[in-house]
This record gives C-alpha cells, structure tokens and sequence, in this order.
C-alpha cells in the first residue's frame, strides 16, 4: 500500500515537474510578441457607430412590434395578449392594457390599418438604462374604433395623419423594450 502511495506522488511530481516546464517555456515564447497595440480612435467610434446602429435596429424592431401586437390584441379586445408584453413595458404597457380594456368594455374595438414611418431620433448607450428615442409618423386614416355589435364607427374617432414619439429602452435581460410613448395629434405629419 505504501509503494502505491509512493508511486502517485512521483507521478504527481512528474506531473508539476513537467506543467512547470512547459509552462516555462511557453512563457519565453510569449514575451518574444509583441503586445496588443491599443485600440485607435478609429476603432472605438466604428465600434460605438456599430454599436448604436444596432441598438436603433433593435429599438425599430420592438417598435413595430409593439404596433403589431397592440392592433391584434385591439381587435380581439385582449388587454392581457401575451404579445403586448414582449415589446412593451411600463409605464406605457399599462396605458395600452388600459385603452383596449376601456374601449372593450365600451363595446368597441379598434380595426382597419395603421401606417407607420419611424426613425430612430437618438440613441443614448451611456444612461442608465440605454434608451432610443423615435419618432413616427402615424397615418391612421384607415384605422378606426367601431362598435364590436354592428361594425359602426364611434362618433368622433376617425383617425388623421399625426406624430408620435416612442422610447424603447433597453432591459437587464438584453431586450429593448418600448417603456413610453406619445400621441401628438396636435400635430400632423
């Protein structure tokens, strides 16, 4: 029993004796390169452009779905469509739950296309949280509110051409998120 212990711990000696040398010697080689050069001004505003670039395609593509997933789950008359909750958070996932939820329980829905035309306005990586800020101009000409019972539309809802405003923020997990949002039917587009 004692031999077999003996002969692990040469083994084990062998085995450090060795990693030593390797790592010794790897070491030798290493020094002889030439360390990294430090990144140019170049390099850091490409990355921050391409990096902005891609967080306004993401902010864009949580938009449109926000759009998307708040038109079907109006139509349905669905405050609670699992959908509103991918693109939308609060304070604005609220308000949206609360206007399909009124409008339901008014009898009406909302049905018809709603056209859209967003652009990223700003992207601010450096706050806490990340955000980008879009603008849209909204045609809802051929969107309405109409009563769910006969398909008439509600007296004084007709849509106009108008901007919004829109901010998607980006969340802990990763997923850019539209937190706030706008209607300036005061101003058209």
């Amino acid at each position: 029993m004692r031999g077999r212990q003996l002969g692990r711990a040469a083994i084990c000696l062998m085995t450090v004796g060795v990693t030593a040398s390797v790592t010794a010697c790897g070491a030798g080689r290493e020094a002889a390169v030439a360390p990294p050069r430090p990144p140019t001004t170049g390099d850091v505003t490409a990355h921050r452009e391409a990096d902005e670039q891609a967080a306004g395609k993401a902010a864009l593509d949580a938009y449109s779905g926000y759009l998307a997933a708040s038109r079907t789950a109006s139509r349905r008359g669905d405050p609670h469509a699992p959908e509103l909750s991918r693109f939308l958070a609060d304070p604005l996932l609220t308000r949206v739950r609360m206007a399909i939820r009124d409008a339901k329980e008014h009898g009406a829905m909302r049905t018809g296309t709603l056209r859209s035309a967003p652009t990223v306005t700003a992207v601010s990586l450096d706050s806490d949280p990340p955000t980008v800020e879009i603008q849209d101009c909204l045609d809802a000409t051929g969107y309405r509110l109409v009563y769910t019972t006969d398909g008439r539309a509600v007296p004084g809802s007709g849509g106009k051409r108008y901007l919004a405003t829109a901010t998607a923020t980006r969340y802990p997990d990763g997923r850019w998120l539209i937190s706030a949002g706008a209607a300036h039917q005061d101003q058209p587009c």
